[in-house]
């Protein structure tokens, strides 16, 4: 691999001037600019990034850690936060928790090692070590999707009451009233609130809601499986679910089809998220749509503002929810 003095050798400079055309710290006449880069060029000369961020205290890289990038939902995340951090200069280093808190915290000590400039963090739950970490630690970030308690960071997040409430608002709407919910685990924020907004449009229509109608599970498509069963085995089940993420309602139609249910003719299914595959799965499903492009976009810009700017009043995003019906819910029969 080259080095810096190879290259000011070839191009007749010193390796001070290198640095200077690298860094821009110095003005540099556009003849000697041209005549370094070509060489650059030439040598497939690649800058020290940790040499770069000691001289110059930043390495324009973001650190991102999310539950699990193997959702879709959270890929799809990504990929819109990893879109535009590039379009803004800066890098992604993407670490996975695995919903294990205790992993985040050891996580954000790695990325705090590789001298992140800013933290983005979809948050798996809270320890005392992490809650402990954040507080402490001055470096910008931003909270996507799951607040922390103690934590002063920028906050982004889809209404998910708002959520819960048109997805079961709509099923109340083909005329079901035996309506179900699946939703993800109950310390999460973001589960609560979707069951918050069930709620509600039950309360609003003035059904009176059934504790046996109501089960928690793990965002996943079997813990979606498993929790359908469970309500297909009801005495008198429901005609309609509304499951708190997509992964568990294609996982929850895969348990129908098995006993013999047929969706939406026995059984209504709505979702959350409207990840990719939901307008793929038998039937197309009808789903919550989150603004995950929009999500990412703006994650992105508010952390490069913040570490332009660490002064500014912290900011709290709201963004809002979308039904869109899919061929997975009719009226009950």
């Amino acid at each position: 691999m080259a080095t810096m003095k190879q290259v000011a050798e070839r191009a007749g400079v010193s390796t001070t001037t290198v640095s200077h055309v690298i860094n821009r710290t110095r003005v540099v006449s556009k003849e000697v600019q041209d005549r370094v880069q070509a060489v650059i060029q030439e040598l497939h000369y690649i800058p020290s990034a940790v040499a770069r961020s000691l001289k110059n205290d930043k390495t324009h890289t973001l650190g991102m850690l999310v539950p699990n990038s193997s959702n879709p939902y959270f890929a799809e995340l990504i990929q819109g936060i990893e879109d535009a951090a590039f379009r803004l200069g800066y890098n992604i280093i993407l670490c996975n928790s695995y919903d294990d808190p205790k992993k985040q915290a050891a996580y954000i000590r790695v990325l705090l090692e590789k001298r992140i400039d800013g933290l983005i963090l979809v948050s798996s739950g809270s320890d005392r070590e992490l809650t402990r970490l954040l507080s402490d630690e001055k470096i910008p970030k931003v909270l996507v999707d799951r607040e922390l308690a103690g934590v002063r960071a920028d906050f982004v997040e889809t209404d998910h009451e708002q959520g819960g409430y048109l997805a079961t608002k709509y099923l109340i709407e083909l005329g079901h009233t035996d309506i179900a919910c699946v939703s993800g685990p109950q310390d999460l924020l973001s589960s609560s609130a979707r069951v918050a907004g069930y709620r509600r449009a039950l309360r609003d229509a003035h059904i009176r809601p059934r504790a046996d109608h109501l089960v928690y599970s793990d965002f996943t498509s079997r813990g979606g499986y498993e929790a359908f069963r469970k309500l297909l085995a009801l005495k008198k089940r429901p005609t309609a679910v509304f499951a708190g993420n997509d992964l568990m309602a294609i996982g929850g139609i895969c348990a129908a089809h098995a006993q013999g249910v047929q969706v939406p003719r026995d059984l209504s299914v709505v979702g959350y998220d409207d990840i990719a595959l939901a307008s793929y799965c038998n039937p197309p499903l009808t789903t919550i749509s989150q603004p995950k492009r929009r999500i990412g976009e703006l994650t992105a810009h508010i952390l490069v503002d913040r570490l332009a700017d660490v002064a500014t009043p912290l900011r709290r995003e709201l963004l809002q929810p979308a039904l869109v019906a899919r061929a997975s819910t009719a009226p009950p029969a």
